[in-house]
Order: structure tokens, then C-alpha cells, then sequence
């Protein structure tokens, strides 16, 4: 009966934390659009991250360690794939370009990107 019922708990702790994690804050900074996501345990090398018009997919990855003995209960998770929607998009001509830098410190990947700048329409 606790076999299952942490079996349970596991799978809807799985369901839940695929939901929110990683934790991700989108802060207009200035003329920069600033996205910080923590990644804590994932190595800078394992991390992903990639914009197609305004969907951002981040994708992480690390291994587990074989050696660990019977895993009775697992919620930090190994695999991370994420997207969200940001609320402002690429154009085409930007496909492949690098637009902006991350840095990766502490746990925590900091994605800095110029907004476009848009152009007032006059009303004639």
C-alpha cells in the first residue's frame, strides 16, 4: 500500500513540477527584455535554450548517477522541456541570428534580449 501510494504521489509530483518548474521571471529592463529561469544542478553545457517568433524552448538535461542504490522517491527532475510564450516576437530575418546573450550563474540562466522598437503610426 505505500509502494502505490508513493508511486502516486511520485507520478502526480511529476505532473506538478512539469507544470512550474524551471521558475521563470520575463522583466522589461529598460530597452532589454530579461528572462531569468533557475536551472540548479544542470551543467552551462546541458542547457538549450531557443526562439522561434515569440515562443521561447528551453531544454536541460542531466545525467543521474547509476550508483545511488534503490531510489525510493525522485522529484528533482532530469529533464527540463519548456516553452513559454514571450510577449515579444522575432521576425524572420532574425532566424539564426544570435539575438541577445545568457549567462548562467548560481543555478540561474539570465537571458538578456533588445526589444524591437516599434514605430508610431500617424492617423491622417
Amino acid at each position: 500500500m505505500a509502494k502505490e501510494f508513493m508511486k502516486e504521489l511520485g507520478n502526480r509530483s511529476k505532473e506538478f513540477y512539469e507544470f512550474i518548474v524551471p521558475a521563470i521571471d520575463v522583466v522589461e529592463d529598460g530597452n532589454d527584455l530579461m528572462i531569468l529561469i533557475d536551472l540548479p544542478g544542470f551543467a552551462k553545457k546541458d542547457i538549450k535554450l531557443r526562439i522561434v517568433g515569440n515562443l521561447l524552448s528551453i531544454n536541460a538535461r542531466r545525467e543521474t548517477e547509476e550508483n545511488m542504490g534503490t531510489v525510493y522517491y525522485r522529484q528533482r527532475p532530469t529533464v527540463i522541456e519548456k516553452k513559454i510564450i514571450l510577449p515579444i516576437s522575432l521576425s524572420d530575418d532574425d532566424d539564426g541570428k544570435v539575438i541577445g546573450t545568457a549567462k548562467y550563474v548560481d543555478g540561474v540562466v539570465t537571458l538578456r534580449m533588445p526589444i524591437p522598437m516599434s514605430s508610431n503610426i500617424p492617423i491622417i
